[in-house]
């Protein structure tokens, strides 16, 4: 096996997040599980043997506090997997006043990527983003609205972010891939798991615990995190290449057109960095 990696994997507690890091594990490498729960995070990482932080991405100081953490902690992080996400039913706000689909699935991985930079690209570090639905099925994203004030729907927003996630690996690349790193989106499937649990959406909560529908559509946690792994554990430039988006380990170009507009993508780092010096 080549080296051991110092794998951090967010929304580690539960999913695919889970079954990824108990995997990474047994392969050898040194897992770092990040997720909301205290009890279910301490237990995953405890079943593994890995180091573990408790961290809830509603709250941008969280996601400070782990980021100062984690640079104190660590003298390398060889990945980044991006993995926490959810999907909301009613509109709400975050303490930090950003709609929660927004926050939790791009807000947040970003300013914790922003935050961990200098210690990823001394690493030549591998960003992985876990994105649904090959980049979120809108045809628009307003970078004026990204929270979606003037026109709410849960599945609207939920797209939007995955959206987001593959625009923010594409702009990862072009920015930092001559600096040593290495970005890439990938879609896990339609995965059975607590996802979704909170949402009033009929639609995914239908997804999320009809079990008829899971044992037909929904495929295993366990499958779902194979590219996180293969991923995580393999060699940028041998194995897959940076910039792509990965379905069953092999670039899937069946993307939604707005994942490859090169300024929108840039438009939406300068948001997102100018909301998070707004939020402070």
């Amino acid at each position: 096996m080549e080296r051991t990696k110092v794998i951090l994997v967010t929304g580690a507690s539960d999913g695919i997040g889970a079954a990824a890091a108990r995997r990474l594990a047994r392969d050898g490498h040194a897992v770092i599980v990040v997720g909301r729960s205290p009890e279910k995070t301490k237990a995953v990482a405890a079943s593994i043997g890995a180091d573990h932080f408790v961290a809830d991405f509603t709250r941008l100081d969280d996601v400070r506090r782990l980021a100062a953490d984690l640079n104190d902690r660590y003298a390398r992080i060889d990945v980044l997997a991006n993995n926490a996400g959810g999907v909301f039913g009613d509109r709400a706000k975050t303490v930090d006043g950003f709609e929660k689909t927004f926050q939790i699935n791009h807000l947040a991985p970003f300013l914790l990527t922003a935050l961990l930079m200098d210690k990823l690209i001394d690493s030549q570090a591998s960003i992985i983003q876990t994105s649904t639905l090959r980049g979120g099925l809108v045809r628009k994203l307003d970078l004026d609205d990204l929270d979606h004030d003037s026109n709410y729907d849960a599945v609207r927003a939920y797209n939007a972010a995955k959206l987001e996630n593959v625009l923010f690996t594409k702009e990862l690349h072009r920015r930092y891939h001559r600096r040593g790193i290495s970005a890439a989106a990938f879609y896990p499937g339609n995965v059975a798991t607590n996802f979704g649990a909170e949402t009033t959406s009929r639609l995914i909560r239908f997804l999320a615990t009809n079990r008829l529908s899971r044992s037909r559509l929904l495929t295993t946690p366990e499958k779902g995190a194979d590219q996180m792994v293969w991923l995580a554990g393999g060699l940028p430039g041998r194995d897959w290449t940076s910039g792509e988006f990965y379905a069953k380990r092999a670039p899937d170009k069946r993307l939604n057109s707005l994942a490859l507009d090169v300024d929108l993508a840039r438009g939406l780092w300068d948001r997102s960095e100018e909301l998070l010096r707004r939020a402070g």
